[in-house]
Order: structure tokens, then C-alpha cells, then sequence
């Protein structure tokens, strides 16, 4: 029975998704702007690497978990910057793998570089059902409900976005949609689509008294035309190296964030998500793990040359 109570819910939630959110959120947004914004391409300067991945509400089965790996490198020569996202994002029965290839044109505006970008990309949505009914007639097999999937099915569609993004040593500003051509999703039984997302991101660098401190404010918004969700940060970051702080997402979570940057530049970093829904009865939170590299084609500098709020 809690198998079965399980995969209603997952369901639900699938259902409800397909009207609404859709794109995988990460707590640890500040390091994989790319991933919602192809206008972050090539800004930093350097070939930026991140990969994350978050394991959403523990000890729920079937629950949300998501892998995200971006690249992006400027290209000087013609004022430009490309990247790359591969995501993977698995919910109960449902899951997707999302491709895209960034391009973004960048310009200066006094200290501030802006880049305005887009991305075109595929997405691939499987399903992949496994149905225990409980016994009793109130229960409709599901190879008689006219909505409920029982066979494996994977459909591949079209998708694009674009993005803006501007910077420099102090702060960020960013706006973008996701999904513009509102991809359709046919499967046997049904048709759906995946609704366009629309993303404002912005944050600052405040250096504290002591010159080692620094306090890096931002926030980070997002809406499917039917529902708004913020989440604000506040990041204390040490001598450029060592960062600690929390975030609140409105009516959804509060989140423990810490990370070091090593000897050899590359960042880790780990968030840690409190539910305040009704569904921490069922979870123990969420896990998110976050490895970064960014280098420039010398291979001979520091990544942390440049005093950004931005990590990348």
C-alpha cells in the first residue's frame, strides 16, 4: 500500500508539473547560472566548469534526483562565449535528459560586461511505469484508465531559450526564459508540453570591516506564468576561499550552504534543504553536492583573479 500511495503521489506530482514547474531547481543557484541563462556564457573570461547533483526529499521512494553538468569558454576573437548543459532529472517513473548548446554575444558597458545569449537543444522524456494495485473493485487497473501510462514510452522534442547577463567585480543582474517554443510532449495516452520558465537572478559583493570578509547577498526568482517562487542568500565568504551562509525559499525551504576552494582552484560546495511543506512529515530533506573548476588557456592563474560575486 505505501508503494502504491507513493506512486499516486509521484504521479500527481508528474501531472501537476505538466502544467506548471517543470525545470529541476538547485539550491546552489549562483554556481550554475548557465544552466537557466545562456547569457552567462563566456562572462567570466575563463573555461568554467560545474557539475551538480541533488538528491531531493530522502527517504521518500521515487523521489526527485537531479545531475547537472555545464561547460561554457569565451571565444575573445569574435566577442563571444558558447557553453554546453547536459541535465538529467528522474522523479518516480518520469526521466528526462536535457541537451543544450549556449551561444551568447558579449559586449562591455564601462567596468560591466554583458552577455545576451540563447540556446537550442533537445529533450528526451521517458516514462517508465511500474504499477502495484492494491486488491479491491473501488480500484481501476490502470490499463483501463484512459490517462494512466502502463507501457515504457521516451519522446524527444525541440527546445530553446535565451537570456541576459550582466556583470563586474561587484554585481550580477540576469533574466532569461527557458522553453520558448513551449515543446509538445505526445505520449500515448495524452498529450502535454512543457510551459515556458522565466528566471531573474541578481546578487552583490559587499566587502565587510574586516578585509578578509566579504558578504555576498543574491537572489534568485522564477515563474511558470502560474506560480512565483524566490529563494534569497546570504553568503559569507573568507579570504576569497572559504564561504558559509543560508538561504530561504519562499514557503518551501531552509537551506544551510557551505564550500572551500583548494590548493589546486577547484570549488566544492554542499547545501542541506529543512522542508517547511507538509512534506517534511515524509523526508529527511534534501542532499545537493557541487564541484566547480574555472582555468583560462594560460593554465597559469588563479580562478579567483577577479573579485566577483559570481562564482564563475
Amino acid at each position: 500500500m505505501k508503494r502504491f500511495c507513493t506512486a499516486i503521489l509521484l504521479l500527481g506530482l508528474i501531472s501537476y508539473t505538466g502544467l506548471s514547474q517543470q525545470d529541476p531547481l538547485t539550491s546552489q543557484y549562483m554556481f550554475s547560472t548557465l544552466t537557466f541563462n545562456p547569457g552567462a556564457a563566456g562572462t567570466s573570461g575563463m573555461i568554467c566548469a560545474t557539475a551538480v547533483n541533488r538528491q531531493q526529499w530522502l527517504g521518500f521512494d521515487g523521489a526527485p534526483s537531479t545531475t547537472v553538468f555545464n561547460i561554457s569558454a569565451p571565444i575573445s576573437k569574435i566577442n563571444s562565449g558558447v557553453g554546453l548543459v547536459v541535465e538529467s532529472d528522474n522523479i518516480g517513473f518520469d526521466k528526462d535528459i536535457n541537451l543544450a548548446a549556449a551561444y551568447s554575444y558579449l559586449m562591455e558597458l564601462g567596468s560591466s560586461k554583458l552577455g545576451i545569449g540563447i540556446y537550442l537543444g533537445m529533450v528526451n522524456k521517458t516514462l517508465d511505469p511500474s504499477w502495484e494495485i492494491p486488491d479491491g473493485d473501488h480500484f481501476t487497473p490502470p490499463d483501463q484508465d484512459p490517462l494512466i501510462p502502463t507501457n515504457k514510452e521516451s519522446v524527444v522534442a525541440f527546445d530553446a531559450g535565451a537570456g541576459v547577463y550582466l556583470r563586474n567585480d561587484k554585481y550580477y543582474l540576469a533574466a532569461s526564459v527557458t522553453h520558448i517554443n513551449q515543446p509538445d510532449i505526445k505520449y500515448t495516452k495524452g498529450l502535454s508540453y512543457i510551459s515556458r520558465h522565466y528566471y531573474i537572478t541578481a546578487g552583490y559583493t559587499l566587502q565587510m570591516p574586516d578585509p578578509a570578509l566579504e558578504l555576498l547577498p543574491s537572489v534568485f526568482a522564477y515563474s511558470d506564468g502560474k506560480i512565483v517562487q524566490a529563494t534569497v542568500t546570504s553568503l559569507v565568504r573568507y579570504n576569497k576561499k572559504v564561504w558559509g551562509g543560508v538561504s530561504y525559499r519562499a514557503g518551501d525551504s531552509v537551506i544551510g550552504l557551505i564550500g572551500i576552494e583548494l590548493f589546486n582552484g577547484i570549488r566544492i560546495g554542499y547545501s542541506y534543504d529543512f522542508p517547511l511543506s507538509d512534506v517534511r512529515k515524509s523526508t529527511y530533506g534534501s542532499h545537493e553536492f557541487m564541484v566547480n573548476y574555472c582555468f583560462d588557456l594560460s593554465f597559469g592563474k588563479s580562478p579567483m583573479r577577479y573579485k566577483s560575486v559570481r562564482f564563475l
